[in-house]
């Protein structure tokens, strides 16, 4: 199913709506669709070179506004959905310690989970979940979301569809990479 949708996404991203179909899909990415929208904005910026940093832009406002529906939904309607099946589980210490680290670590959290191919949809609906603060949840959403979406860009612009199969195949070690450095960066910060 997912080969088929991918196929599909390939298809939308050469359409005259394509534009729509990487807004829809970055916004419902980061509250409940499966697909990232990685796979329109790679071809579409392929394909148009001149408009690549609109498509960044408009992929990352996307997904920020999309990642604000994930915390609606982890905020509101987390007790109707997903309540039930947590207490069926004996799961409700776990979704408290989740939800207490979120608190603790929550800006983090979003910084680095937001570069990862980790679905962003996690990120937010347990941002909602543990009520995290709407202003820091949505700035930490906007850096994290824009530095990946824009890395994918650049590195597409300047190295044109020769990069398409790196960032396909191999992004989750760059990201890994990144998110290491950054650790690295946050643990020599705490102890200088």
């Amino acid at each position: 199913m997912l080969k088929h949708l991918y196929a599909r996404a390939l298809q939308l991203a050469a359409s005259q709506y394509a534009i729509f179909w990487l807004m829809l899909t970055a916004f419902s990415e980061a509250s409940f669709f499966p697909i990232p929208p990685d796979i329109l904005l790679c071809p579409m910026i392929l394909a148009k070179r001149c408009k690549a940093w609109l498509y960044a832009t408009v992929t990352t406002l996307s997904s920020v506004v999309g990642g604000l529906l994930g915390w609606i939904i982890g905020a509101f309607l987390l007790h109707y959905l997903a309540m039930p099946i947590i207490h069926f589980y004996h799961a409700e210490q776990q979704l408290i310690n989740l939800q207490d680290k979120f608190n603790t670590y929550g800006v983090w959290i979003i910084l680095i989970k937001g570069l990862t191919p980790i679905p962003y949809k996690f990120i937010t609906i347990t941002a909602g979940a543990a009520h995290f603060a709407l202003i820091p949840f949505l700035l930490a959403s906007l850096i994290t979301r824009g530095s990946r979406f824009f890395l994918e860009t650049v590195l597409l612009y300047f190295f044109g569809s020769s990069i398409q199969d790196f960032i396909e195949k191999r992004l989750i070690w760059v990201t890994s990479f990144i998110c290491l450095l950054l650790i690295s960066g946050i643990i020599a910060f705490k102890y200088i």
